[in-house]
């Protein structure tokens, strides 16, 4: 997302978490930065806010993006390994596929902090931190439910597969809507994060169900996608979306009135600590965490409370 000025919804951070260092006189090393896609605005905060921390403690510092290949992910840590970085702080393209990239990191004696997502083996990564995913889907499908009511149908749009995250929300979703039996799940499609995905499979979702009432997704991107669906097929007022990580696209959905909620995942929180985290191991061989996974937890935005969060946790650069 290529902009002169960007409004970046930073959870839980302040506007002096990111305002500008100079550069240090003796650079403490590199430490590389590896995300999925910063064309994604949840995914440019958490580079942005773990570079500019890094370099507050006295590192250069890098990003670089996978886009959720494996590939690419590797090549990344190829190159990260072949400039001597002290660290790597990694938002695994894959559960299962990252694990041997993270492998050789720590093979080249470079520690790895994970943010955002998890990778299906312990042990590796010094520490893995990432949003309390149950807990904010629980809390998205709560309100949900008050907003769509207690019956009807809907369909449901699911995350990447290869992250785990994607599972973890829709568990969350299930094990609220499911008290609900006159609430039907008429449909779910993968549409992997992406709002093209997203517009797509709603198309495809409304065509098989025109008198849906509810679109429930495991991300804002792909509600998005749905949301422009649904005004295309005359349908949003009569449907209602709700969405998950509280991207800055969603929030002025919200504000709008054409999402219900979004739940803002706390980025800024975790890549901001990520990276203490990974200072912490360079400096002292421990992290100062008691355990290697760390959750989050997220919070609820609503058109009730969205001017609060608006006003409190955006930027502009």
């Amino acid at each position: 997302m290529m902009k002169t000025r960007r409004t970046l919804l930073l959870a839980g951070a302040t506007a002096a978490m990111m305002s500008v260092f100079g550069a240090p006189a003796f650079a403490a090393g590199q430490i590389s930065i590896i995300v999925n896609d910063p064309s994604n605005p949840y995914w440019f905060t958490e580079g942005e806010v773990a570079k500019a921390e890094a370099e507050k403690l006295g590192y250069t510092a890098s990003v670089g993006a996978h886009k959720g290949d494996t590939n690419a992910e590797s090549n990344l840590i190829d190159t990260a390994i072949t400039n001597k970085s002290v660290a790597i702080i990694l938002d695994p393209a894959n559960a299962d596929g990252s694990v041997g990239a993270v492998q050789k990191a720590v093979s080249a004696g470079i520690p790895v902090i994970l943010v955002n997502a998890e990778i299906n083996k312990e042990g590796l990564a010094k520490a893995q931190l990432v949003s309390n995913n149950a807990q904010g889907a629980a809390l998205g499908a709560q309100q949900w439910v008050e907003d769509v009511g207690d019956k009807g149908k809907y369909v449901e749009l699911f995350g990447a597969p290869s992250d785990n995250n994607a599972q973890t929300r829709s568990n969350g979703y299930e094990t609220v809507l499911s008290q609900y039996p006159d609430l039907v799940k008429a449909g779910q499609e993968v549409a992997n994060w992406d709002r093209t995905q997203g517009y797509a499979k709603m198309q495809s979702l409304l065509q098989a169900n025109p008198d849906i009432t509810g679109v429930i997704s495991g991300n804002d991107e792909m509600a998005l996608g749905a949301i422009a669906a649904l005004k295309e097929a005359g349908k949003l007022a009569n449907v209602k979306v709700g969405g998950f990580d509280g991207s800055p696209d969603a929030v002025a959905a919200v504000k709008a009135g054409e999402m219900q909620y979004t739940v803002l995942q706390p980025v800024a929180v975790f890549s901001k600590t990520a990276v203490q985290q990974a200072d912490s191991f360079i400096k002292n061989g421990k992290t100062g965490a008691d355990t290697e996974k760390q959750l989050f937890d997220c919070l609820l935005i609503t058109k009730d409370n969205v001017d609060k969060y608006t006003a409190a946790f955006t930027l502009s650069e």
